[in-house]
């Protein structure tokens, strides 16, 4: 409930929280594991519109866990290629990080098909701090 306005919710954040948080002007990549809709309820009276919102879309079926999140697009590659879309100034190195993107998608696909599971990559991967 902190997306919504403080005048809403009582845990809500005031515009200027809200806005020192996500500012006003630049463009907002929302990754959402539930419905895209239900954020953009919550922030619709928000200063800054510029809101992608990428969640549930009741894509897939029985297959890999992160073929699920490729299914709906809330995977690491599409995201990254939504963050380059709303950033023309990159220009063609954005062109050319979005065709490295594709290229792994492409490559996950193969994988899923040819092993059942996830490209290891995908399947291993930690986060070291």
């Amino acid at each position: 409930m902190k997306l919504e306005p403080s005048t809403k919710h009582p845990h809500g954040l005031t515009d200027a929280e809200y806005d020192a948080l996500f500012t006003k002007d630049k463009p907002i990549i929302f990754a959402f594991h539930g419905y895209h809709t239900l954020i953009h309820e919550l922030t619709y009276r928000r200063t800054n519109r510029n809101i992608h919102v990428y969640g549930y879309q009741e894509e897939g079926t029985i297959t890999t866990p992160f073929d699920m999140r490729v299914q709906n697009e809330i995977d690491r590659f599409n995201l990254v290629k939504n963050a380059i879309s709303v950033l023309p100034q990159l220009g063609n190195t954005g062109a050319y990080l979005i065709q490295q993107m594709n290229d792994k998608l492409v490559e996950h696909k193969q994988y899923i098909h040819e092993y059942g599971i996830d490209l290891p990559e995908v399947r291993d991967w930690k986060w070291d701090l």
